[in-house]
């Protein structure tokens, strides 16, 4: 195995780092693991990560969180006739924008859920969400007293759709429940298959049209 640090870059990290979550778990990702991974020895990482695996976590958290990264790693190489997208106009289009972009990106790299959850959202990536936020709540016409609210149902909202989901997909109990009379509705709808791009989509129309009565 060639242990030459050159090309080695902190976008690099992060995304072996996930590469390794998404197949592996976040409990499995060390620094030795990653180290092997990409062709380095695991002190060559903390050139980029003094701090260790802490500061990596929090990388590996902006990186999922950037509402503007593609939502796969690029080649390097940029296509100069290509320009850049052009945001949505309206307020009601770049919620919805964000929202689903941001939901995508937490259901790829779903086992890095924990690491998000449990860090507050006081860095760059995080401010420049929050601005996004409260500048299309306000373009909407809440007081600013209500945007900061709005702002945080929405978040709360696409978090914890993907938790359900991940969760509804996830391994059964050792002794699931058995679905009988005690649970009729329950029941009743057990043969309807879940929808959850569905789901997301109708939630989403509702709590955005809720917060603000927008009907277009």
């Amino acid at each position: 195995m060639s242990r030459n640090n050159a090309g080695l870059s902190a976008e690099r990290i992060i995304i072996e780092a996930l590469r390794i979550i998404d197949g592996m778990g976040l409990r499995n990702l060390t620094m030795r693991r990653l180290g092997d991974a990409l062709e380095v020895e695991a002190m060559a990482i903390y050139h980029h990560f003094p701090l260790g695996k802490e500061e990596l976590f929090g990388a590996i958290v902006e990186h999922i969180s950037d509402p503007q990264r593609p939502a796969e790693p690029t080649d390097g190489f940029d296509d100069e006739d290509d320009e850049p997208p052009q945001e949505p106009h309206h307020w009601y289009d770049r919620l919805r924008d964000w929202a689903h972009a941001y939901r995508a990106a937490l259901l790829r790299h779903s086992g890095a859920l924990p690491l998000i959850i449990h860090r507050r959202p006081d860095t760059a990536v995080a401010l420049h969400s929050a601005e996004l936020h409260y500048a299309a709540f306000a373009e909407a016409g809440l007081t600013p007293a209500a945007v900061p609210a709005a702002a945080a149902s929405l978040d709360a909202y696409v978090v914890g759709s993907v938790v359900h989901q991940v969760r509804d997909e996830g391994l059964a109990s050792r002794e699931p429940a058995v679905i009988d009379s005690r649970f009729p509705t329950v029941a009743a709808l057990r043969s309807t298959d879940p929808d959850h791009d569905g789901a997301f989509d109708l939630g989403l129309t509702a709590l955005l049209r809720g917060l603000t009565g927008f009907s277009g």
